[in-house]
């Protein structure tokens, strides 16, 4: 429903409980008036249970006392009490309802809009990364969403490292912005690139990175294991001589409540979501990535086809598997 007031905090001043006797969200003597008022979660059929700020055991001791239970008998999303069913929530939550298909949807849309705007303002020799980093986050947040993930760097950093975080530089040859951002629960990731030179060894990394980009997207459509999609993954690395490439950065997964609902490795086959089976309605940005600057991110919706979500406005587009488009390397002369 909104952004955390500590986007540092370890965890949410907010808790929703659900049981028998009905569904409660318990947060602070604070932050509940701002709830009720701001989101009328009572008329949404929310009772709203009221903790002191200043006593720590006040929530749980909220929850046992509203669904009549001891401690050791909730289910919960962590480790500090009752049984952690993260897991299993995780599971349950990966294909989307109707309608947060499409407030992924209006947020792709926005996150595209946002990197373009950002990526197309450099100016070579003249532009700084924090000047791309902040044009970005003005376009998120004009419309209600926050980059929780932000990354611009460009030239010899972005050969150099894989998160080239903007330090202030000048950037002259390339740049990359790379953003994950949240609105109302749900995230969107995307990256784009832009170089000024044809001849730039980004050009020919990113179309050899294309291959193992559409490995990957062939494995994600509804009927497989994620397990599959993995291996999958590491076939189109090994095709373009790189076997072990996929050891040097993340690699994405499924997307929605969390920046990855999951990732997992070629190799972690004991992962309870390793044998989970792909369904439809969820949502997917893979990360697959080269030493040297190549890098592809985009978020889909995995239906019969694979729905592309984050377009940039004006950039070029390259056709891929089940109609995963996707925007081009854009190169400037």
């Amino acid at each position: 429903m909104s952004d955390p007031v500590d986007l540092t905090a370890s965890s949410d001043p907010l808790w929703t409980l659900d049981c028998a006797q009905g569904s409660a969200l318990i947060t602070s003597e604070i932050e509940a008036p701002r709830f009720e008022s701001d989101y009328d979660v009572r008329a949404l059929g929310w009772d709203v249970l009221r903790a002191p700020w200043y006593d720590a055991g006040a929530p749980l001791a909220l929850a046992c006392s509203y669904a009549d239970v001891a401690p050791g008998e909730l289910l919960s999303d962590g480790d500090t009490f009752g049984d952690n069913v993260r897991d299993d929530l995780v599971a349950a939550r990966l294909a989307l309802s109707d309608a947060e298909q499409e407030d992924l949807r209006e947020l792709g849309s926005l996150v595209g809009e946002a990197l373009g705007a950002g990526v197309d303002a450099w100016k070579p020799g003249v532009s700084t990364d924090f000047d791309t980093a902040a044009v970005i986050s003005s376009e998120l947040e004009t419309r209600g969403a926050k980059a929780v993930c932000l990354i611009v760097g460009g030239d010899e950093r972005l050969r150099k490292l894989r998160h080239p975080l903007a330090v202030g530089d000048v950037l002259s040859e390339s740049i990359m912005a790379v953003v994950v951002a949240k609105r109302a629960g749900l995230h969107v990731a995307a990256t784009r690139l832009c170089v000024r030179h044809r001849d730039d060894e980004i050009v020919s990394l990113m179309e050899t990175l294309a291959v193992v980009n559409d490995a990957v997207l062939e494995a994600s459509l509804p009927g497989g294991s994620w397990g599959e999609t993995m291996k999958a993954l590491a076939s189109g690395y090994e095709a373009v001589g790189q076997p072990n490439a996929w050891r040097e950065h993340f690699q994405g997964g499924p997307i929605g409540f969390e920046q990855r609902e999951f990732e997992l490795a070629p190799t972690q086959y004991a992962s309870p979501f390793w044998d989970l089976t792909r369904r439809a309605n969820t949502a997917v940005a893979w990360n697959p990535s080269l030493r040297g600057g190549a890098k592809i991110e985009e978020t889909y919706l995995v239906n019969v086809g694979l729905e592309w979500l984050t377009p940039t406005p004006s950039w070029p587009v390259l056709e891929g598997p089940h109609g995963s488009r996707r925007s081009a390397l854009k190169v400037l002369a």
